[in-house]
């Protein structure tokens, strides 16, 4: 017999999005696609043989926010931090980047800029990788196009709390931090004018419309600015409570109504409605879906704000925009995740080192600590540990961390075990149950605010286009992740 296939991985419980059912079974890979899935494949019919020893595989998990090369520079944080992303069975890293303070502290145009986020990206991912883009100024607005057309960037974003507030917290000079030209303003003007640059690009590029859409980060500025002033003000509230009450959730739930009428306003038909956290926020999202049933709506929750409340131990360490919630909000949005109300699961991985995390002199001070934590290695594991809990099923779990981000944000090849699609897999112990330690993450952060936490299912290994990238418990080889230009 003829071999025909590169591997096949044998004795399988496949696990597809858009399905009722895991199927026991094989999977074949050659030249780095899925080449069949079916019951029974003979292992003749293959160069090398491998036992699945009955594990789950799902198809590589697609995190949809990522934001690598925040804290540290990007050469760097993109091989720590894709080695977390292969550990917790990530195969496609999308990643949030823009001009001003922090990333490459740099400010001009993206056609300059953006190829040497490239640059600095090639040959350090070990997943495989592509940037979400921010036109932080009016000169980003008008290469909307070009990003497009020469670079393969389809999505966009737009931080709306970035009016009067920094990274971390209220800021007096938003120029200096955002780095933008003189007279110009990032707020609800720049923001509609955003909108119609992407109508813009949907009109130009028809058979690419689809899968352009744009991202916002809804807070409201003003709301978070008077909100700090009396929490800092009465010192009531300390921690993750008193950051919860500084930025409230009806700053979330007001910035959404905001987004949403000004996508109708421009006939930006393609929304994605980041990290909701609060039942406010996502009630508002909802609303929103129903006033404006054109507007193709997506929204997301992090595994950060599923699994941790404001009672968490890590305090300052959970720091993060919009920040954890208290228990009753985490809960409704587990009961909008069952009633299939969330588009996907993310991670909103930012690699933040313990020294540059909190303040050496004030290490419980929550204001004056940085903001975002890493979690892709979590996202998977925690998802499938808690969720099967709550009754969860693993089809819909494919279909919040593959699927559904692969096809709103391009990724045509990503999201299913199907033939001819990218031989991306996490195949995942759900019988292995492990506490998380943050000394045995991939990541160079050094701490985790899941420190502590019972999982109930690892990944095992992950499969890069059809090349294993991690097994028992090490990264495997060196980074071999390619930059993704979308659509594909």
């Amino acid at each position: 017999m003829a071999v025909e296939f590169d591997v096949l991985i044998k004795n399988l419980r496949v696990v597809r999005p858009n399905q009722d059912t895991v199927a026991i079974g094989d999977i074949a890979i050659k030249d780095g696609k899925f080449a069949e899935i079916s019951a029974a494949i003979d292992p003749a019919r293959a160069s090398e043989l491998v036992d699945g020893k009955g594990r789950l595989a799902f198809p590589g998990a697609v995190d949809a926010h990522m934001h690598t090369g925040i804290y540290q520079p990007l050469e760097l944080d993109a091989v720590s931090e894709s080695r977390a992303a292969a550990m917790g069975g990530v195969t496609s890293s999308l990643n949030y980047m823009r001009t001003g303070q922090y990333y490459l502290n740099k400010s001009g145009p993206y056609a300059e800029f953006f190829p040497e986020v490239l640059r600095q990206a090639e040959g350090n991912f070990h997943v495989d990788y592509c940037f979400h883009l921010a036109p932080m100024m009016a000169a980003h607005i008008d290469e909307i196009d070009a990003l497009i057309a020469d670079h393969g960037v389809s999505s966009f974003k737009i931080f709306m709390f970035y009016g009067q507030h920094g990274l971390h917290g209220s800021s007096a000079d938003q120029r200096s931090f955002l780095m933008t030209p003189p007279g110009e303003h990032y707020d609800y003007a720049h923001f509609e004018f955003i909108m119609r640059g992407v109508r813009r690009a949907m009109d130009k590029y028809p058979k690419l419309a689809d899968q352009i859409s744009l991202s916002l980060h809804c807070e409201t500025a003003e709301i978070m600015r008077a909100y700090t002033e009396i929490v800092q003000r009465e010192g009531k509230l300390e921690g993750l409570p008193a950051y919860s009450a500084s930025r409230p959730p009806h700053s979330e739930g007001l910035a959404v109504f905001i987004a949403s009428y000004l996508a109708n306003e421009t006939d930006c038909v393609n929304i994605n409605l980041l990290h909701l956290t609060s039942r406010k926020a996502l009630d508002a999202a909802m609303m929103m879906a129903a006033t404006f049933p054109h507007i193709n709506f997506r929204r997301e929750v992090t595994i950060g704000h599923l699994m941790l409340d404001t009672d968490a131990p890590c305090g300052a360490l959970a720091k993060v925009n919009p920040p954890i919630r208290p228990r009753e909000d985490v809960e409704y949005l587990w009961q909008a995740l069952l009633d299939g109300n969330i588009s996907w699961v993310c991670s909103d991985h930012a690699c933040c080192k313990t020294e540059s995390k909190v303040h050496a002199e004030h290490p419980d001070d929550i204001f004056v600590a940085k903001s975002g934590f890493g979690g892709t290695e979590y996202m998977l594991p925690a998802l499938i540990s808690e969720g099967r809990k709550r009754g969860l099923g693993f089809n819909r779990i494919a279909e919040l961390v593959s699927w559904n981000p692969a096809q709103r944000y391009g990724l045509n090849r990503k999201g299913d075990i199907a033939v001819g699609f990218d031989a991306d897999l996490a195949l995942v112990d759900d019988t292995a149950s492990y506490t998380i330690h943050a000394r045995e993450s991939e990541s160079c952060q050094g701490y985790t605010p899941f420190e502590g936490m019972q999982m109930e299912a690892r990944v095992d290994q992950t499969w890069l286009r059809g090349q294993l990238i991690y097994a028992d418990g090490a990264v495997v080889g060196k980074p071999r992740g390619r930059f993704m230009r979308r659509p594909d």
